[in-house]
């Protein structure tokens, strides 16, 4: 049988900390780093997704970083393509892949061998649903998908009319959500995995979480989001990132800039939860609380660095 590739991949709640301890980790372990995040894949939204700068790569090499226009739709399933493709590249040069990052969705369908298409399909009942979106248009269909399966419509984009659909004829055939048929697969791990969460005391995440914010209203956000709105660029994925959407909405005068710096801060506050939430449901993680005393940190890493080492069984850089 072959041998499975080993892959290390580092998740948590955004603020964590997940950036610094990576390129530390890459070092170590002599490593290439995997954006695992769904937004950072497009090019000029830099400040709103706290993407790395070139600095603080320290000369590790990062991949699915600016790889697409912000107008250009992105979709698990090219993510999936993509990281594997990338974790088998890595692989074949003796460097340890690993994936930073916290869309939780796009992450597990790269670990697991899901079958989605092994469900039921109703050509005729996709074509009814197909007529309805362009008579009422794709909101209707993300309405009635939000109706019957709410944890599906929230990760799909309303004009992603295909996964919309695809969610609505799962439901009619088996009477199930798309979300329970994929609960009840018993899906196979595709690599050599060590799955690594950090977590933080909530408080110290919130406050870490608006100064982060503040940070980046000084950096230049709102600069960056009205580029994109001058441009023209609306109702499509990128601009339902965090960050974005809010500055929109004051752009197009309907809440002040205070408002908006409020809505972002409690937006990116409960997104943190819903991460910590998904990966704690839905994955088998070794979880590491990270402390706000930087020599208590020391320790942890040696403690993260020692169960890396144990896991995938190789030896780290002194």
């Amino acid at each position: 049988m072959k041998q499975k590739e080993k892959l290390f991949v580092l998740i948590g709640p955004t603020a964590v900390g997940k950036t610094k301890l990576s390129i530390e980790l890459a070092r170590r372990f002599n490593g290439e780093i995997i954006s695992g995040d769904s937004m950072q894949i497009y090019k000029g939204m830099d400040i709103g997704t706290a993407k790395i700068t070139e600095e603080e790569m320290e000369g590790i090499p990062h991949h699915l970083i600016d790889i697409k226009d912000p107008d250009e739709p992105f979709s698990v399933a090219e993510f999936q393509e993509l990281v594997r493709g990338k974790i088998t590249e890595i692989s074949s040069r003796k460097k340890l892949p690993m994936i930073v990052g916290g869309t939780g969705l796009y992450i597990q369908s790269v670990l697991y061998d899901y079958q989605f298409t092994e469900a039921a399909s109703d050509h005729e009942f996709r074509m009814k649903l197909e007529q309805l979106a362009e008579e009422k248009g794709n909101l209707e269909l993300h309405q009635r998908l939000k109706k019957v399966d709410p944890e599906s419509a929230e990760r799909i984009h309303p004009n992603n009319l295909r996964r919309v659909i695809r969610a609505l004829e799962v439901y009619h055939c088996t009477g199930k959500t798309m979300t329970a048929y994929q609960q009840e697969q018993q899906p196979e791990l595709l690599y050599d995995t060590c799955l690594v969460g950090l977590t933080m005391e909530r408080e110290v995440l919130y406050n870490r979480i608006n100064k982060r914010v503040d940070l980046m209203m000084e950096q230049g956000l709102v600069e960056e989001v009205k580029d994109l709105y001058d441009r023209g660029i609306r109702d499509c994925q990128s601009i339902q990132a965090i960050g974005y959407k809010e500055l929109y909405e004051y752009f197009d005068g309907r809440v002040t800039l205070q408002e908006a710096v409020e809505n972002l801060k409690q937006n990116s506050r409960r997104y943190s939860k819903r991460q910590l939430t998904w990966f704690r449901n839905k994955m088998d993680v070794e979880w590491f609380e990270i402390l706000s005393m930087a020599n208590a940190n020391e320790k942890k890493f040696a403690e993260i660095s020692n169960y890396i080492e144990g896991k995938l069984q190789i030896k780290a850089n002194t």
